[in-house]
């Protein structure tokens, strides 16, 4: 008796099995991974978005390139959930890999004149980067249901076995690369400023305050002319500011003393954790990290971190 006819036909038997239940899984499991990266993609703008109205915006350079990123989230994100794309889901999955990038050199070395700092925000648009492009990138590699089929059955074993070997090596280079990405993001977190210490340190005790005009008014500087600002939930003995609101403020330390110009009250707080705040006039004041030198005033008017802030006026 020969046994090849018998196996062709257990041959035939399964795979007709798997591929019933192949294409019963593959939409449900595109569907999935569509719903997915279209909502981290979506979530990360929505973070981005937040930042960029409670005051990236006023960062030069840095503030337009957020609103792009903004509009290509968003964007790229709604494309995914519509068209469930290979190529629009490859986009997306570069876009996230992109934008983690771009977070990572800022907060490590600093870009166009800006450096970030760590905060919760940006620790969590960062991990929600990595897990969209992680959906995205498997989506885009994922074969379409819609292949071919070819006649023969070693044909069809054949290019199935094909097809499942590219899968495999697609999903182990997406797993590299995620892992890869939360490595970087990790040592990139580590080893950069956080929530700023209790102690200001921003200007040295002792130094001078200056005066300088900017659009046309006349604003408190510190000795090396950078604008200082006050925030309207302090008061005149407490500083509301700690935690990652003064990573983006550092407080300014004292005592200082007033230099030509400079005509109001100076004095002192002590924040939590014994360091000396100068303030002007009652007003605890603080520069902004978006400031990059003298004769900016990017914290003017803007509402973050639980309150507006305003630079200091100088009348007189």
């Amino acid at each position: 008796m020969n046994p090849r006819p018998a196996l062709v036909v257990v041959t035939v038997m399964m795979t007709a099995d798997v591929t019933k239940t192949g294409s019963r899984l593959r939409p449900g499991l595109r569907l999935l991974l569509r719903v997915t990266g279209s909502g981290l993609l979506i979530a990360t703008a929505a973070i981005h978005l937040d930042l960029y109205a409670t005051g990236y915006r006023t960062i030069p350079t840095i503030g337009w390139l957020f609103l792009l990123q903004i509009i290509a989230g968003f964007a790229l994100g709604g494309l995914v959930l519509v068209t469930g794309s290979r190529l629009v889901a490859a986009a997306g999955a570069l876009f996230a890999l992109s934008t983690l990038g771009g977070y990572l050199l800022s907060v490590q070395f600093g870009l166009f004149a800006f450096r970030e700092v760590r905060t919760t925000a940006g620790i969590v648009a960062a991990i929600i980067e990595v897990l969209a492009f992680a959906a995205l990138a498997v989506l885009a590699a994922l074969p379409s249901h819609r292949a071919a089929v070819p006649r023969g059955t070693r044909d069809w074993l054949r290019t199935r076995a094909s097809v499942g070997a590219s899968g495999v090596r697609a999903g182990v280079a997406v797993a590299a690369i995620s892992v890869v990405a939360l490595g970087l993001t990790a040592g990139a977190l580590a080893g950069a400023g956080g929530s700023a210490p209790a102690t200001p340190s921003a200007t040295a005790s002792g130094a001078v305050l200056k005066t300088t005009t900017i659009g046309g008014t006349r604003v408190l500087t510190n000795a090396a002319g950078k604008t200082l600002y006050w925030f309207a939930p302090d008061t005149s003995t407490r500083s509301a500011c700690y935690g990652s609101c003064a990573a983006y403020w550092p407080p300014v330390s004292g005592p200082l003393t007033a230099g030509p110009g400079v005509t109001g009250k100076l004095g002192t707080i002590t924040r939590t954790g014994g360091g000396l705040q100068e303030t002007y006039n009652g007003h605890p004041l603080y520069t902004y990290i978006a400031d990059s030198g003298p004769g900016q005033a990017n914290g003017n008017n803007v509402n973050l971190n639980g309150g507006v802030w305003h630079e200091v006026v100088v009348t007189g």
